[in-house]
């Protein structure tokens, strides 16, 4: 719960990951710390959740439209694409250009595909 930080490394390239938290306590925070220290912003969504896809869009909606992350690219992962009833990717990016990728964190479904994209940037 809250901050961590873990360091990936895949040959030469060392990705430093911040679990920022969804919790709303959290996410007043989420700007100073793109601004500090994020080259990609990456937003999680419980994909099999579709009663909570629209709070989570105005998060994401409110974040991005801070002009101090003007330009900041967005990688959108539908998380729990094995449940019954998950959304689509095109639910989850019908609102703003991104890329994104449907995952599965439990069954580590298309998370090499994740880090591949996240090394070739």
């Amino acid at each position: 719960v809250g901050f961590n930080m873990m360091e990936v490394t895949i040959g030469n390239v060392t990705i430093k990951q911040w679990d920022l938290g969804g919790q709303p306590r959290f996410c007043s925070m989420w700007e100073r710390y793109c601004q500090r220290f994020f080259f990609l912003f990456m937003y999680v969504v419980d994909a099999a959740d579709p009663d909570n896809l629209s709070a989570s869009k105005s998060e994401i909606h409110d974040l991005l439209s801070k002009t101090s992350l003007n330009g900041f690219p967005l990688l959108v992962l539908g998380n729990k694409i094995a449940k019954p009833g998950a959304l689509s990717k095109e639910a989850l990016t019908d609102y703003r250009e991104v890329c994104c990728f449907m995952i599965s964190c439990k069954n580590s479904t298309n998370i090499d595909q994740v880090i591949d994209w996240l090394v070739s940037i």
